[in-house]
């Protein structure tokens, strides 16, 4: 897996995101009270092409191995985001492809915002309608439990089902495959230079959706090796917004337990000012990672760990926003205000490198 830099999202996403951690202390998402004209758009280099309009998204029909048909909505990069192929890659060009995840009861239409904001920035992003939600509603065949499912009936299980990837020891074979397995597998088979991909994977989750997203990415994590090589831990980073510690009785407390999630992937919470659960879960990340962490708390000085030398390096992160909105209806606040946090975040950690020396 290569894991070298490319263009996944743009530069200057890691520099709006430096410029948000180098605020004073005001807290994320509070209006000072005088704000200074935007800046002007950086000028376009002689023979360079004006940037493109964002391509409308493609509707994909997928099925999970238990027969969901499953719709999803592909928002390719932005066609003027070229750049050098990054080295050892097969594919060429390598851009981040983004995994969005809605809230319970959502769609994809309630995180479009947030993926317009991706993809401006240079990234592909992949928003299922979750099973029972939107335009995936039905199984393909009828089975004990019918052919409908219902959202608002959801329990515990129905949301294990969205985040399994189990069965067997080898994972393209696997039989438990849930919504975001088989999204998973759908990149797995893009071939197209600088198209989606797993290369530069990142998993974005929205209220319940945030612990189906880390439900899943924990699943990722665990899949061990075979003859011919790796075959998990292709999730490059987590952005968890407004998520739910035990939505409908599924707690995410094991996702956050697993070593490599607990330990090495970079993780961004944002959440309102007085949502608990997204400190609770970002607190926990923080207790396991006492040298790798920044906070901006609304109401507070930002805050990181002491020996870490720029916030920007922080690869646990806690940004809150001055809203008492949470999940989808946080996405709309001032402008998108939190997917822009997300996106610069996203620049930030994937190009730079890890603690070991390797770039995530």
């Amino acid at each position: 897996m290569d894991r070298s830099r490319s263009p996944g999202c743009l530069p200057r996403i890691g520099l709006a995101f430096a410029a948000v951690l180098a605020s004073s202390g005001a807290a994320v998402g509070q209006v000072p009270a005088a704000q200074p004209p935007p800046p002007a758009p950086a000028p376009r280099l002689p023979g360079t092409p004006a940037a493109a309009a964002p391509a409308a998204p493609e509707v994909l029909d997928l099925e999970t191995s238990d027969g969901v048909r499953l719709q999803a909505w592909l928002y390719r990069a932005a066609s003027d985001t070229n750049a050098p192929a990054a080295p050892g890659s097969r594919r060429g060009t390598v851009r981040t492809t983004v995994i969005l995840l809605h809230d319970l009861g959502g769609s994809h239409a309630g995180v479009e915002p947030l993926a317009r904001i991706l993809q401006r920035g240079g990234c592909h992003v992949i928003a299922p309608d979750l099973r029972g939600h939107g335009e995936s509603p039905r199984r393909r065949a009828a089975g004990p439990r019918g052919d409908d499912l219902d959202a608002k009936q959801f329990k515990r299980a129905d949301l294990e089902a969205s985040a399994s990837s189990t069965g067997g020891s080898v994972r393209d074979q696997a039989d438990g495959r849930g919504d975001g397995e088989t999204v998973r597998a759908f990149l797995r088979d893009q071939s197209e230079p600088g198209g989606p991909g797993l290369d530069r994977l990142v998993v974005v989750g929205v209220g319940a959706g945030a612990s189906v997203a880390a439900l899943w990415t924990a699943a990722d994590a665990a899949w061990p090796p075979i003859a011919t090589g790796p075959q998990g831990a292709q999730v490059r980073a987590l952005v968890l917004v407004s998520p739910q510690w035990a939505p409908r009785g599924l707690t995410i407390l094991p996702a956050l337990n697993q070593d490599t999630v607990k330990k090495e992937l970079p993780v961004l919470v944002v959440g309102g000012k007085g949502d608990r659960d997204a400190v609770r879960v970002y607190d926990h990340f923080k207790r396991h990672r006492p040298q790798d962490w920044f906070e901006q708390r609304v109401g507070q000085r930002p805050a990181s760990a002491p020996k870490l030398e720029r916030p920007v390096d922080a690869r646990t992160v806690l940004l809150q926003v001055d809203s008492d909105e949470s999940a989808e209806k946080l996405l709309a606040v001032r402008r998108g205000e939190a997917g822009e946090l997300v996106r610069g975040f996203l620049g930030a950690v994937l190009d730079a490198k890890a603690p070991g020396g390797e770039r995530p």
